[in-house]
């Protein structure tokens, strides 16, 4: 007799901008297929990445079981042990580092593998620190540059609007923002497109003709990588020599407008920031950057979005100084149509909130670190900073660092895929004396550890989680299947690990316990959802809102009462806090810098190409990329223009070698119009897959990037030059 199937409501606990509902059919314990909302408008949908998400979890490459390597790290070869073996284990190691080294001499590096709010890094990170504590990194891989310019301008990281304010909009841009691909929430492609189709102009400035662009764009400005700033800086001095900023507006809400006046207008140095100074900078004709500028300052309220893409690159935080800078001189803060463009946080729902407790690290005792995000010159020398990781565990302290790395225990995050410079972290990675890892596969991480434990998927346990960035829903993930195997999750490692470590109360609650405590924990959100248990059984919440929310929009009707939340409590086109540092690579104003590898450096003679690494259609970062539906889908290849490839002899489908001192990729050509001459892109995320030879098999675009730093604590993964050729010329 056939079981009746019953349906499981889920969903994309990821980082994915999408954060999608998910209808998980369920019958005799197995998923039989993947659904999306079909409740009421607006309805969170499932892209291509959460349709495949049953191939993820019935992947024939899951991992099931612990193991351990027996063989050299990155050799492969493992042997399977049974949990006792594996914790023990890395009790007895962590014990022994500790007493060994000290308790700052064990890293742990926890990422966004997983998005909720028990199931996460923070559960071996509670554990740690309540057994003597651990060092950790600093910096947010995707928009640490916007974080460090926002605070500087606004004083806070809650400065979007939600989408549906697009349709007050006269005018929009999109710089560097591809929300078809990234899902920057899963509503905002169907706004975007009925802003087109109501006729709303929209431009989009990209080096890459993006979905984005065919789209919903009117108008393709390509520029080059690491120039979005001198643009910008010109578009302003176009504005303010046609006397088309908002003087009043400026007077009244902004300090430093001066300052920025002269730097723009070549008062400070002597060379106005003309568009025509930016033309040789930016590829961008000095004509298309006046225009541009005109139709934004006059289509007023307009609307500047500016993605996170451009911002990560040597000196990215001057191009969001930049962007809320001409946001700000044309009256387009805290009004309807317009847009801050800063992170695109809103203040709806807010998705940094309440999670798992984690007791205080006694490592941050020995090393103090500073809550000011401006402080990097200290912030580096307190903790490691994501992309300078591989470099403090091969230096420790005679590299500057606060101590020398003996251990690693990484979950939730794939790191010598995502972090700068992989050939260096196989180096690293080699050197330290004991490795862990949490993953649902032998990833390219995981292939150089010295313990591998099987992690359960979103289906496979319950959680919640709250939108990416400008969302307005909540979504409760309900387990819908027993854990694969012998998998657990990252919470119910910890409470085996515990005791093992001499803490006898890490937990004395269950899943259902903790997910409530955390929620009652967090004010806004039981004001917003009112009903845990109806959240719990709907498996979705979406707020309902009376209108469109704008960013500071009080302290614009009422400044009086409602002050920014900087130094001076307006906005701070001239930052104080920026000034005392006396940095010239952090200038007080918005300023073009010149940023290393560039077009101008002697470099770009041995390696004449900028790469970009985009974010991917099939892949949420490194997640997915062995999903064999997805992969089948779309070929992991790096994007080339024609003229590039016709000066190289490379013909569409060719296997190419892509290289530089770093590193050395093999991986599919696609040549194509939609990316501009001298840019090339490999998307990330791809497993990093080293042959004997060193030559990347997997397409890895960290094996070319740099592991350097921006002044205001950017990764600097979109900030490379590489050289391109056919794989059957290389010597």
């Amino acid at each position: 007799m056939e079981t009746q199937e019953k349906i499981v409501y889920n969903g994309g606990c990821h980082d994915c901008g999408g954060r999608c509902v998910f209808r998980v059919h369920v019958r005799d314990g197995v998923v039989t297929s993947i659904e999306t909302d079909n409740g009421a408008d607006p309805q969170i949908r499932a892209c291509l990445r959460g349709r495949a998400y049953r191939q993820h979890v019935y992947n024939p490459d899951r991992l099931k079981y612990p193991v351990k390597r027996v063989g050299e790290r990155g050799e492969g070869k493992w042997q399977r042990i049974s949990w006792d073996e594996a914790l023990d284990t890395i009790a007895r190691e962590t014990k022994r580092v500790r007493d060994a080294y000290g308790p700052a001499s064990l890293l742990h590096v926890t990422y966004s593998g997983s998005a909720g709010h028990l199931h996460t890094g923070l559960a071996i990170r509670r554990l740690l620190n309540m057994t003597g504590g651990c060092s950790v990194t600093w910096a947010m891989i995707s928009g640490e540059a916007c974080t460090y310019a926002v605070r500087a301008f606004y004083g806070t990281g809650t400065n979007g609007n939600t989408r549906d304010d697009l349709f007050n909009s006269h005018y929009v841009i999109l710089w560097g923002w591809n929300p078809s691909v990234t899902i920057w929430d899963s509503n905002t492609s169907h706004i975007l497109a009925r802003v087109r189709e109501k006729g709303i102009p929209i431009v989009a400035v990209d080096p890459r003709y993006t979905d984005s662009v065919a789209t919903f764009a009117n108008q393709w400005i390509p520029i080059r990588p690491g120039a979005d700033t001198a643009m910008m800086v010109a578009m302003a001095h176009v504005i303010i020599s046609k006397n088309l900023h908002d003087q009043p507006f400026i007077d009244k809400y902004s300090i430093g407008f001066d300052q920025f006046k002269d730097y723009v207008l070549g008062k400070e140095d002597g060379i106005p920031k003309t568009p025509a100074w930016a033309e040789p900078i930016t590829g961008v004709p000095a004509a298309t950057i006046e225009k541009l500028a005109i139709a934004y300052a006059t289509n007023r309220p307009s609307a500047l979005i500016a993605g996170f893409g451009p911002g990560r690159s040597a000196r990215g935080e001057q191009y969001h100084r930049a962007a809320m800078t001409l946001a700000t001189i044309t009256g387009n803060v805290g009004v309807h149509g317009g847009n801050a463009a800063g992170a695109e946080i809103n203040p709806v729902v807010s998705s940094f909130g309440v999670k798992l407790p984690v007791e205080d690290n006694p490592v941050d005792k020995q090393f103090p670190f500073p809550n000011s995000s401006m402080d990097t010159g200290i912030r580096v020398k307190a903790r490691p900073h994501i992309s300078l990781v591989w470099d403090a565990v091969l230096k420790g302290k005679a590299g500057g660092y606060p101590t020398d790395y003996k251990m690693l225990y990484l979950n939730c995050v794939n790191q010598i895929n995502q972090f700068p410079n992989a050939n260096k972290g196989v180096q690293a990675l080699k050197k330290l004396e004991f490795v862990v890892v949490h993953d649902t596969f032998i990833t390219s991480t995981a292939r150089y550890a010295d313990i591998v434990l099987p992690i359960t998927t979103i289906l496979e346990r319950s959680d919640f989680c709250r939108p990416w960035l400008s969302g307005t829903h909540y979504l409760f993930n309900n387990q819908a299947i027993d854990p694969i195997g012998e998998s657990k999750s990252d919470w119910q490692i910890a409470c085996d690990l515990a005791p093992r470590l001499g803490v006898t109360n890490f937990s004395e609650k269950s899943e259902d316990e903790w997910l409530r405590d955390i929620y009652k924990a967090s004010p806004d959100m039981c004001k917003q959802v009112p009903d845990y248990d109806a959240f719990k059984k709907d498996g979705v919440h979406k707020v309902k809102l009376s209108g469109p929310q704008v960013a500071f929009e009080q302290q614009i009707k009422d400044p009086a009462n409602n002050p920014f939340p900087t130094r001076s409590g307006k906005i701070e086109i001239y930052a104080k806090r920026l000034a005392d540092l006396n940095n010239p690579l952090v200038p007080p104003v918005p300023k073009y810098v010149e940023p290393w590898e560039s077009p101008n450096d002697p470099l770009a003679k041995k390696y004449p190409l900028q790469l970009i690494t985009t974010h991917f259609k099939r892949r949420i970062h490194s997640m997915m990329d062995n999903n064999s539906w997805l992969k089948e889908l779309i070929p992991q290849a790096v994007q080339i223009n024609t003229k590039d490839a016709a000066n190289r002899d490379i013909a569409d489908g060719d296997t190419v070698r892509v290289f530089n001192d770093r590193g050395q990729v093999a991986i599919l050509a696609r040549v194509t119009e939609r990316i501009m001459p001298g840019v090339v892109d490999i998307p990330e995320g791809a497993w990093f897959n080293p042959d004997s030879q060193g030559v990347d098999r997997g397409g890895c675009g960290n094996t070319l990037t740099k592991d350097e730093v921006s002044p205001g604590g950017a990764l600097c993964s979109n900030t490379c030059l590489v050289q391109i050729e056919k794989f059957d010329r290389r010597g």
